[in-house]
């Protein structure tokens, strides 16, 4: 027997409990609740504390700097004054005297403004979101309201609000008055919290189809908005902008007689974010400030709407995979028909609107930007409409185990849903379907390495399972079967790849819950989604990939796998099939399950081994 000396004792034995902690960790994970601190509103005066419990990554600080950040614009021939840059002047004309040079240099402080010194001073470049705040609501809760959207403002997002009231029938005798006094109380309510407001109470947009509209092609039951705006009905919204106000507007619409007249929010914020978008690219391609011209960039507003926010008082899109609770992040791309077919009865009465909001994000983000995104969220929860603006992700992401999502005190009733364009998701099963020219350039530009064609097509003639594409081929995650010594074989995750560009604007998280739907996840009734797949009906099997000991995206492989084991330079990560845990902790009941499962042990080793062999795709 050999006796270890203290220190070596207690090395072998924390090592000991290294290895249990993490089954251990795993189990818990399947077992217990996770218990998180509730998401308590900040203080009037916290902003900042609004900021950090946003909690940005380095990818979200970089989204929200390109975004918010002044771009500096030097005009040709614009003078800095010497005390801020301490550096030569170039003129074109020489002055005559001293005299005049310091007249003149004095001149051109006074009168031309310094790009340099506003982006400085006034370091956040304004863009606008749109809002449609969803009452009736209580003073208390217009408060917190008015508080979110005045943080936001803080940040570079100012908000074109809509306002409706889900009490005030239509065609009733004073609607009219009772929506222009609920437009005025939100502005109030906006003052009262330190932001400058406007009332525009006249009608800007105008009932049916945009002229030229009935030449386009409607595809996907996409249908443009019932109402349309043109960039000269904008003015008033434009100039309420640049005077830093919050433009709000009452639910009013012109008809063809020109007569100013109640009609649903909705049609109004769809003709918004398309006109507003149209003429903010109209402005972009026609106006050109002269060469000579200073660019004043404290008073730059892009009228692209950046977000779309509807904040009412029932929250997001209630989901069946979540018993009723919100979705956490919607590809109207892929789900947007299955939604409609997955809601229950029930919630067209605890969630009346969710439908019709859920066919509002689709219509206005049709126009705007690829990046932006839709959020529906309760008046409870105000400050996540801060954490939606620098990481725009959902409070909780969707990709996590299943595991991770039950019983987290985040997921609540008031949980906002993330809405994105999305991208439409494929399932491939032959490499005949594979577009090997796109396929190429997905993985060489992921990867930044070079991809040995031949022989990786003949590797995949031979074990391919199937491939999910994102898109057009924006994103893609390639599923192999690995021969294993038993004569069985592994579900071995060989590539997965997303774009640079769509990285950050929720592809990543599709293309992992589609590959959960199609393995460790499949034939559990949340992965029913249309995938293009097998849609949720099989047996699930154990997912096993490997990635690099350097890779940055091992963090990320880290919180979704079930367990990870090092080999060498390489990280093995497995995802355990969800099904097979479901039956055996049914069947012991409140026993659970033990660190190693008899059918656990030896695999392993005999998953390193497989990983090991598969040869390496790049030149």
């Amino acid at each position: 027997m050999i006796h270890l000396p203290g220190p070596c004792r207690f090395v072998a034995a924390r090592h000991s409990q290294t290895f249990k902690a993490f089954y251990a960790t795993i189990r818990n994970l399947r077992q217990t609740a996770i218990h998180e601190p509730d998401d308590i509103e900040p203080s009037e005066n916290d902003f900042i504390l609004s900021i950090l419990k946003a909690n940005p990554s380095l990818r979200d600080t970089k989204f929200y700097r390109d975004h918010f950040g002044t771009p500096l614009v030097l005009p040709k021939g614009t003078l800095l004054p010497s005390k801020f840059l301490d550096v030569p002047q170039p003129t074109d004309v020489q002055p005559t005297s001293v005299t005049e040079t310091k007249s003149s240099r004095a001149k051109a402080e006074q009168t031309t403004p310094v790009p340099l010194v506003a982006s400085i001073l006034n370091p956040v470049y304004r863009r606008t979101a749109l809002v449609k705040i969803q009452g009736p609501f209580s003073d208390v809760q217009l408060d917190s309201i008015a508080r979110g959207l005045v943080y936001l403002e803080k940040l570079g997002l100012t908000s074109v609000i809509v306002v409706e009231n889900d009490q005030s029938v239509r065609g009733d005798e004073g609607e009219r008055a009772n929506l222009i006094e609920e437009t005025m109380r939100v502005v109030t309510t906006l003052e009262k919290q330190g932001a400058k407001a406007r009332p525009v109470l006249g009608a800007v947009v105008r009932l049916g189809p945009k002229p030229g509209d009935d030449n386009l092609t409607e595809s996907n039951d996409f249908v443009p908005p019932e109402a349309h705006a043109m960039p000269s009905d904008l003015i008033a919204i434009r100039s309420a902008l640049r005077a830093d106000e919050i433009p709000v507007l009452p639910p009013f619409a012109l008809d063809s007689f020109c007569r100013s007249m109640r009609v649903d929010a909705n049609d109004v914020i769809a003709a918004l974010a398309r006109g507003m978008a149209e003429a903010a690219g109209v402005k972009s391609n026609t106006e050109k400030e002269p060469s000579n011209a200073a660019h004043d960039v404290t008073k730059d507003v892009d009228l692209t709407p950046l977000r779309l926010m509807i904040i009412n008082r029932e929250g997001g899109v209630p989901s069946y995979a979540r018993s009723g609770y919100p979705h956490l992040l919607i590809n109207l791309s892929s789900e947007y028909s299955h939604i409609h077919d997955t809601f229950h009865e029930s919630w067209k009465h605890s969630n009346p609107t969710a439908l019709s909001n859920l066919s509002l994000a689709r219509q206005c983000l049709a126009y705007m930007p690829p990046t932006s995104s839709a959020i529906m969220v309760s008046h409870r929860s105000p400050s996540s409409l801060i954490a939606n603006l620098i990481t725009n992700k959902p409070a909780v992401s969707s990709s996590l185990p299943h595991a991770l999502l039950q019983h987290n005190s985040k997921l609540t009733p008031h949980t906002p849903t993330l809405l994105r364009r999305g991208l439409p998701i494929s399932v491939l099963r032959t490499t005949a379907d594979i577009d090997r020219r796109k396929m190429k350039s997905l993985l060489e530009q992921s990867f930044g390495r070079i991809l040995d064609e031949a022989p990786f097509y003949q590797r995949l003639e031979k074990c391919l399972d199937y491939v999910i594409v994102a898109g057009d081929y924006a994103g893609a995650a390639i599923v192999t079967n690995e021969p294993c010594p038993d004569s069985s074989s592994l579900s071995y995750l060989d590539k997965f790849a997303v774009l640079p560009n769509h990285q950050g604007d929720g592809t990543v998280d599709f293309l992992w819950v589609a590959l959960h739907d199609e393995s460790y996840g499949l034939g559990l009734p949340f992965s029913i989604n249309p995938n293009g797949g097998k849609e949720g009906k099989g047996e699930g099997r154990d997912l096993v990939w490997r990635s690099r000991c350097d890779n940055p995206v091992n963090k990320w492989y880290f919180e979704r796998s079930t367990g990870h084991m090092r080999m060498g330079s390489w990280v093995l990560f497995w995802c355990d099939a969800e099904k097979r845990l479901k039956t055996e902790e049914g069947r012991r009941a409140n026993a659970g399950l033990s660190f190693v499962e008899d059918w656990e042990k030896g695999r392993l080793s005999v998953w390193t081994d497989v990983a090991a062999k598969v040869p390496s795709s790049w030149k």
